[in-house]
């Protein structure tokens, strides 16, 4: 795996503070805000099992295979390598976040997950809320958007984890057009959840899925995909919503066949910046929420 690309500090750490006055009065809609693509996976456990987010014939092989088929999915899992911390520090503030049950776990236990496991869901909030802390004027969008081997008593557990751990950090669900980021300082409110499940209707710290659509190319072609950004964006809704772009080129079996040693970042990333899309960097790839044209 490549190193972490050279100068990343705590520059951007503060950005949204900085802001001038007209900025932060405007809707944090109007807003072109940096993301991450499955924000959580720095880091997988090869020694888990794979996912249940993955098919039947990937599960086949990882069991035939074990750690040479697992080594392989590593390549392929990680989208990410930079920390919680570090993204934070380099100005990222939407997260794309995807949990999971660990299968046959006894407990109501939630992990990042992308194919293999990553880490505590717990451990990945309790680190943002550090940086939260020490950057008082910072506000971060978490998206919970995929959702596996999950029961009644796994999303009590994870919504009871997200009060518990942001508290009064949390905006409630309101007009997305009132939202500022000087509304946001006022209330002292720097967390806004959007959780795509019905458990978190009726709660008023969860913001429904339907407030941020994330439409999605799926293609491995970065003209294709300058076309979708395109498209989708002249499409967002006016009003009532975020809207992300996920400027992101997405593997397929295919992909995965003729690139099985080399992974996401030698195999897609480089050439999409060969391609001269440099915005698709994979290893630390960018949605870009609320966006303004680009």
């Amino acid at each position: 795996m490549k190193t972490r690309p050279a100068g990343l500090g705590t520059i951007n750490a503060d950005w949204m503070g900085s802001l001038p006055s007209k900025l932060s009065a405007l809707p944090l809609k109007q807003l072109a805000v940096p993301g991450s693509h499955d924000s959580f996976t720095f880091w997988v456990d090869v020694r888990a099992p794979v996912g249940p987010d993955q098919k039947v014939y990937v599960k086949y092989l990882a069991t035939m295979f074990s750690m040479v088929a697992k080594k392989v999915m590593v390549k392929w899992s990680m989208t990410q390598n930079l920390t919680f911390k570090e993204q934070l520090d380099a100005g990222i503030r939407y997260f794309d976040l995807r949990v999971s049950s660990k299968p046959g776990e006894p407990g109501t236990e939630i992990y990042f997950i992308h194919g293999l496991f990553g880490h505590k869901v717990r451990d990945g909030l309790k680190e943002i809320n550090s940086f939260l802390e020490g950057h008082r004027k910072e506000v971060v969008f978490l998206d919970f958007n995929h959702y596996y081997s999950m029961g009644t008593e796994h999303h009590v557990y994870l919504i009871r984890m997200l009060q518990d751990v942001f508290g009064n950090k949390l905006c409630k669900n309101c007009m997305v057009e009132s939202i500022t980021l000087d509304y946001m300082w006022e209330k002292k409110n720097q967390v806004i959840v959007f959780y795509h499940h019905p458990s978190g209707c009726g709660n008023p710290a969860l913001w429904p899925g339907h407030k941020i659509p994330a439409p999605w190319a799926n293609t491995t072609e970065p003209n294709k995909l300058i076309q979708f950004l395109q498209s989708t964006l002249k499409k967002r809704e006016k009003q009532g919503s975020f809207h992300v772009s996920q400027a992101i080129l997405t593997p397929r079996v295919n992909t995965v066949a003729k690139g099985l040693l080399w992974g996401l970042r030698n195999y897609l990333v480089e050439r999409s910046v060969a391609a001269d899309l440099c915005v698709l960097e994979h290893k630390c790839d960018f949605s870009e929420v609320n966006t303004m044209p680009l």
